[in-house]
């Protein structure tokens, strides 16, 4: 019986390392450049050309501090400096490269319970911005974040001469101790992704 429990184990964890092998290299993928002309960056309020649309992109995340798990990996950028986000869209790949900032939210409330923010507690937040310009066009994009070995895929329709935003939003994963709610400490769940406000 204990051969049939190990021999369960290791299955399911050589799942799970496939499996973040298959994200990594999906990820590492996605940072090569196929295409060069599907957008460009920029960093004023111009009104779009004929023919495009200004497109602002926000993605956050927040992450426990630098050396805050005993056995982290030297590797994470957990609370350090140039936290990497993978953007690809339509094949065109950017590397945007965040500054965290320290943040600390209350962990309990007026009431002295436990807080429910996702947020909650100390870490570093980081916040991605950016502003491009492409044609008004159907795209894929691809958001990747190498370090947390997670990806999300989507497709949107921009519409010509208006200024669209699309913003993903983190949901985090479970603690369980002292009450089980979503915490940014364990790590990145999903984003849901907004284009104008609108779920999609």
């Amino acid at each position: 019986m204990q051969k049939v429990i190990t021999g369960v184990l290791i299955g399911i964890m050589s799942i799970v390392l496939i499996g973040c092998g298959v994200t990594a290299k999906t990820i590492k993928q996605k940072t090569q450049n196929t295409r060069p002309d599907v957008f460009t960056e920029i960093k004023n309020d111009d009104t779009p050309s004929e023919g495009f649309v200004t497109l602002v992109i926000k993605a956050t995340i927040k992450t426990n501090l630098d050396g805050y798990y005993l056995l982290e990996s030297k590797d994470s950028m957990h609370g350090k400096q140039g936290y990497p986000f993978i953007m690809n869209i339509d094949g065109q790949a950017a590397v945007w490269k965040v500054d965290g900032q320290k943040e600390i939210l209350p962990s309990y409330d007026q009431d002295g319970k436990t807080s429910h923010d996702p947020e909650a507690g100390e870490g570093i937040k980081y916040v991605l911005e950016k502003k491009i310009q492409l044609r008004a066009e159907t795209y894929k994009v691809f958001l990747g974040l190498p370090n947390e070995d997670y990806f999300k895929k989507l497709e949107i329709i921009l519409q010509e001469g208006k200024t669209c935003m699309l913003e993903f939003k983190p949901i985090y994963k479970y603690k369980t101790r002292p009450t089980r709610i979503p915490s940014f400490k364990k790590g990145i769940k999903e984003y849901e992704a907004y284009l104008n406000n609108m779920h999609i």
